[in-house]
């Protein structure tokens, strides 16, 4: 069976973190696969790998957190995509505060948005979150930096299992 292979490397799309909190617990975990999905009403959807910690979460959280990562912030990649939540607290290493309905925002991400999850849908070894925005970043008048797209963090391994 034929796989996407060159079509899905020559997107090289943005790389988010996703942050959801639920029961007590946070989670996030680096995310590549993600989209606008509707203009009207505005909609968004995130595709969660099942075998990751933040999965679990999320899946008992109201609203998800999805953060714009810019180029030079790969050492959040490396934690949030190199890392489980199973085994550390990724929170611990951040500056962070709790956004809306407690959803975790990274202090150093300038462009995020906060979504309350209207529906849950399977994908394969993913599955998808559709979100309403509910609050989003201000980031003032600075310009808009480059997001680290896949081919700057595609070396990375990830830390929950396979």
């Amino acid at each position: 069976m034929p796989d996407l292979g060159d079509f899905a490397t020559a997107l090289d799309d943005t790389m988010y973190v996703v942050t959801a909190a639920a029961g007590g617990r946070r989670a996030g975990c680096l995310v590549g696969f993600a989209s606008p999905c509707s203009i009207r009403p505005e909609r968004f959807v995130v595709w969660l790998s099942t075998a990751n910690h933040t999965h679990g979460v999320a899946r008992e959280a109201r609203h998800l957190t999805v953060h714009v990562l810019a180029r030079e912030q790969r050492a959040l990649a490396e934690l949030f995509g190199g890392e489980t939540g199973d085994r550390v607290d990724k929170f611990a290493r951040v500056a962070w505060r709790p956004g809306h309905d407690g959803s975790p925002v990274l202090s150093e991400v300038r462009v995020w948005f906060t979504g309350r999850v209207e529906a849950v849908f399977p994908g394969g070894d993913h599955e998808g979150f559709l979100l309403t925005p509910v609050e989003q970043a201000d980031p003032g008048d600075e310009p808009p930096t480059a997001p680290l797209r896949y081919g700057d963090v595609r070396d990375l391994t990830p830390g929950h299992p396979a």
